[in-house]
């Protein structure tokens, strides 16, 4: 068995084991629901800023785009102008359609090797449809939990939760972007265990979000479907929250404050760990710059002022053992 998941497993393991017992036998509701919580948002957005003011500031003195296209040169050569942008509006339409549709990952292969010894590329088609699926499903699984935080709930939070539900299964309705959040993130962590070159270069710090947000998901789907949570107290317990006037209300259950630890625990997570691609993406300079090196030259403006020393002050300098030596000058004297 993989050490680097069994790690991840049990601390997430744990991580749910000492929230059900801090709340269920030490009655530490006040700590895992009001202070841990605080702490967690606290340290996101601080962290968040601190990740992306750091990247901000970093210098970035050449143009270092990547690119899979033919860059812009003579006029009869014909310019990929997305994979390759030569202007800040190719950049932008470049940048456009990676953070919202992952044209990069669409465009990803995996090499195969067939009968004698020929060569194949394969679109990988079923990791760029489950990175879709993730994150598009945990972004309407944030918003969607918005309308805890916000009395009257607005009609577009209304609207999405009522799309979301619109495959009537039972009561409550089935939400398919809680089921999609779960099958998706199943499928990456199966994708990291079962594919060898994956799984050889995974780290434990790749498995513990994994299993987080595994547990997060199933917490919020036994919650929802199985176990009935006090909606109306987990509604003022969020809006106390959200409001700065934190309560902590009778007949939630332990299976909550296990949700909200972990979501806690991903949130001051968050901003060290691999999940900050979120904010990274836009300040990467493999993303974010157009490749006009060609067209312009780009000069490192950090580079330190430098004493020359021209081939004339050099002979002037060691003219007369340069004579000795019989080496040609230019000036006899």
């Amino acid at each position: 068995m993989n050490s680097k998941y069994m790690f991840s497993l049990i601390a997430v393991i744990v991580l749910i084991s000492l929230a059900y017992v801090g709340v269920e036998a030490a009655g530490l509701q006040v700590i895992f629901g009001i202070v841990i919580p605080y702490m967690a948002v606290l340290i996101f957005i601080v962290g968040f800023i601190y990740r992306v003011m750091d990247w901000a500031s970093s210098p970035v003195p050449f143009r270092i785009p990547s690119t899979c296209g033919q860059q812009k040169s003579l006029p009869w050569i014909k310019h990929s102008k997305i994979d390759n942008p030569f202007t800040a509006g190719g950049v932008i339409v470049r940048m456009f359609f990676e953070i919202l549709f992952f044209r990069s990952l669409f465009r990803n292969t995996k090499c195969r090797i067939n009968e004698g010894a020929k060569i194949s590329y394969i679109w990988e088609k079923w990791l760029w449809l489950a990175s879709l699926a993730f994150h598009y499903s945990f972004l309407t699984v944030l918003i969607r939990h918005l309308r805890f935080f916000l009395e009257p709930v607005p009609v577009c939070l209304q609207l999405l939760e009522n799309v979301d539900s619109f495959f009537q299964v039972g009561l409550p309705g089935l939400f398919l972007s809680g089921a999609v959040l779960l099958a998706s993130v199943t499928f990456l962590f199966l994708r990291r265990i079962y594919i060898p070159q994956i799984r050889y270069i995974s780290l434990a710090a790749d498995f513990f979000p994994l299993f987080l947000i595994i547990s997060i998901a199933t917490t919020g789907i036994l919650m929802r479907y199985f176990t009935k949570v006090n909606i109306v107290g987990v509604k003022e317990f969020a809006m106390g929250f959200a409001t700065l006037h934190p309560t902590v209300p009778d007949g939630i259950g332990s299976l909550f404050y296990v949700h909200l630890f972990l979501v806690s625990v991903l949130f001051a997570y968050f901003p060290f760990s691999k999940l900050m691609h979120m904010g990274g993406i836009f300040l990467s300079p493999t993303r974010n710059l157009p490749n006009n090196n060609r067209a312009e030259r780009h000069i490192n403006p950090w580079n330190p002022s430098v004493k020359i020393h021209t081939y004339e002050e050099y002979e002037d300098e060691f003219r007369e053992k340069m004579i000795e030596a019989g080496l040609p000058v230019e000036k006899e004297s």
